[in-house]
């Protein structure tokens, strides 16, 4: 006897749902579950805010240009797709970044980890603090772990635990830089929740970091053998992960087909998806892998309950702009992978990548590609249509050649615009998650992914894409 043929429908295109999509072809492949598989995706290309453009001998990233190593779901999808020998580590001969003081590059002290020190000589030798922000900073070394805390802000912690210059100058532009949020308002729990368990654990984070580093040096001493980078790419870009995937089971993809909404069938099982042109497709496994707010719209007709919680999520826009230069045209020596910048320091930019130097190989010889970012209210303009893309060039070149002495206009400009793409993860919002999956649990044969749930990057929307593939065969 053979199974009856299933269907599952994957809503949505990019990483996540190119993850889920196949995740379900190879699960199902090795379980013996006879199962067509059908990809929705509104745009006429996948991959989301991935991707990569190859200009004039220049490698451009539109979106992400890396993925963190230390989250193992990337690198083994990568493994198991037979492209990790594609993968490259940033630059090993510049490892250092800075962050914007008064309108000056100054090196992150080495060993200084997103809001503390994990070595005091270049610490105290950084004129990023002052001294007694340098002072308040290694008080941490004595002020009590506070327990029984539900949940709390990144900034309340950061001040609570190092102060008010180690918030403003350091945590506050190094959390922007990865969120593109407000760090008074995001949850510490759901997003750096290593830094509840350095406090738990060790009492400090001083002490945490501290014994990390003697950690660390003890692993390398005792391994050998090549590791990984922290941060790792493609040598042709991130888009060699989203088109692999998309080769995997290109037969599968339906492009331009926007999902208006859904219903579930009379019986209970199964699901209706009414796509936009007026068609209706059947299915019995059904995945969402949108962001909140469009999931939130679908699902309104089916659990009113459940996208009023999805629609609680917010979501903040920015723009990337990469900047071409011949090397000569730019005085500052770019001896670091980048820069970040402070709130405190009214600039448009949140920070800018040197993205010829972070990865080799990326540039013609003799030329220069910088990736500016733009967020908060400069980008927010744009979106109510204040702005023009000639104007976040502008906005972003300016603040660019102030910082590094640049007089020269670049070779060539490239604006990516994301609007609400980033998801922010208030205080509270473990508790709020919970609260959406167990309303998805009423739903058989409905999973919910993406990245407004239990991380933002890549590997962790592959990871959701995964585990969401996994539960609908479960249910089988």
């Amino acid at each position: 006897m053979t199974q009856e043929q299933k269907r599952a429908i994957v809503i949505g295109g990019g990483i996540t749902g190119l993850a889920a999509a196949y995740r379900l072809k190879c699960e199902a492949e090795n379980r013996g579950i006879p199962l067509e598989i059908i990809l929705l995706e509104a745009s006429s290309r996948v991959g989301g805010v991935i991707q990569t453009e190859h200009r004039d001998g220049f490698i451009i990233e539109h979106g992400p240009d890396a993925f963190i190593s230390t989250k193992p779901w990337a690198k083994a999808l990568c493994e198991e797709l037979g492209i990790a020998d594609k993968l490259i580590g940033t630059n090993p001969k510049v490892r250092r970044s800075f962050v914007i003081r008064k309108g000056k590059l100054l090196p992150v002290p080495e060993g200084f980890y997103m809001m503390a020190p994990g070595s005091f000589g270049p610490f105290l030798k950084s004129p990023i603090f002052s001294w007694r922000g340098k002072f308040r900073i290694v008080l941490d070394l004595f002020i009590s772990r506070r327990d029984n805390i539900d949940d709390e802000s990144v900034a309340d912690f950061v001040r609570r635990r190092l102060g008010t210059e180690a918030f403003e100058r350091m945590a506050q532009p190094m959390i922007g830089g990865i969120y593109t949020s407000d760090a008074e308002n995001l949850s510490l729990k759901a997003t750096f929740p290593r830094f509840l368990e350095m406090e738990r654990e060790h009492g400090s984070i001083i002490k945490a970091l501290l014994a990390q580093k003697r950690k660390a040096a003890q692993t390398s001493r005792d391994t050998s053998g090549p590791r990984y980078s922290l941060f790792l790419s493609f040598e042709d870009g991130m888009q060699t992960l989203v088109d692999t995937l998309a080769e995997s089971f290109s037969g599968c993809i339906r492009f331009l087909s926007r999902v208006n909404t859904i219903q579930q069938k009379e019986s209970g099982k199964g699901w209706l998806v009414c796509l936009e042109d007026g068609k209706v497709l059947e299915t019995d496994l059904l995945c969402l892998a949108l962001p909140a707010p469009q999931t939130s719209k679908i699902l309104s007709g089916v659990s009113p309950s459940l996208a009023e919680k999805l629609s609680t999520i917010p979501y903040t826009s920015s723009a990337t702009v990469n900047l071409a230069f011949r090397r000569e045209d730019i005085p500052h020596p770019l001896n670091g992978m980048g820069f970040v910048v402070p709130v405190t320091e009214q600039l448009n930019l949140v920070g800018c990548s040197f993205s010829s130097v972070k990865f080799e190989n990326r540039v013609p010889a003799d030329h220069v590609l910088l990736r500016a970012f733009v967020g908060g209210n400069t980008f927010e303009g744009k979106v109510n249509g204040n702005l023009t893309q000639n104007d976040l060039v502008s906005t972003a070149l300016k603040d660019v050649s102030n910082l590094l002495g640049i007089k020269k206009e670049p070779l060539f400009s490239v604006v990516s615009e994301h609007s609400q793409a980033m998801a922010q993860y208030l205080v509270g919002h473990q508790k709020l998650v919970q609260e959406i999956e167990k309303l998805t649990k009423d739903l058989p044969g409905l999973v919910l992914a993406g990245n407004a749930y239990h991380g933002i990057g890549i590997p962790d929307c592959i990871h959701s894409g995964e585990q969401a593939a996994l539960t609908l065969l479960d249910a089988i």
